[in-house]
């Protein structure tokens, strides 16, 4: 049986042996999480519900880019946006969907998987309460996600009848 100054010098070791292990195989401990293709977000520099919907994103496993903007009109006319399915805020993926709103981030993972033929992206028009940046309290309206496709048309993409199905 080791003394106590043998079981401590024997724990050193076996911390010293974990701790070298990590760091030269770091891929071992780190949490892996998908990648999915940067996002930038066209929003204003004062909107707090947009700031929510990044920090959404990012908890997601977006990498984000803001572009802060004092109007997003130009930006909705880039994109075609129609003026009665905007929204606060307008993202762009890096391959060149769009991203109109509060839609949640599973979502977006879940379209930028499939690629939709002749999509060119989803939306959420308005701020539906409870959406991902519009939290308040426990309170929260159905909403549905629109995609949008090139010919200018709308098809319904998903419905969001209760608070949980975001996430």
């Amino acid at each position: 049986m080791l003394s106590k100054r043998g079981q401590i010098r024997l724990l050193h070791c076996f911390f010293a042996l974990l701790l070298a292990g990590a760091q030269v195989f770091p891929s071992l401990h780190a949490e892996t999480q998908p990648v999915y293709e940067p996002l930038t977000v066209y929003k204003s520099p004062t909107c707090g519900c947009c700031t929510k919907w990044v920090e959404h994103a990012e908890a997601a496993g977006f990498k984000t880019e803001i572009q802060h903007m004092k109007n997003l009109d130009n930006v909705k006319r880039r994109y075609q946006i129609n003026p009665r399915h905007q929204a606060c805020h307008t993202t762009v993926s890096s391959s060149g969907y769009v991203f109109e709103g509060h839609i949640p981030a599973k979502f977006i993972q879940r379209f930028l998987q499939e690629k939709p033929s002749s999509a060119r992206g989803l939306i959420v028009p308005g701020m539906p309460t409870g959406s991902p940046g519009m939290e308040y309290g426990n309170q929260f309206s159905p909403y549905q996600i629109m995609m949008i496709m090139e010919d200018g048309s709308y098809r319904l993409y998903s419905s969001v009848t209760q608070q949980r199905e975001q996430y």
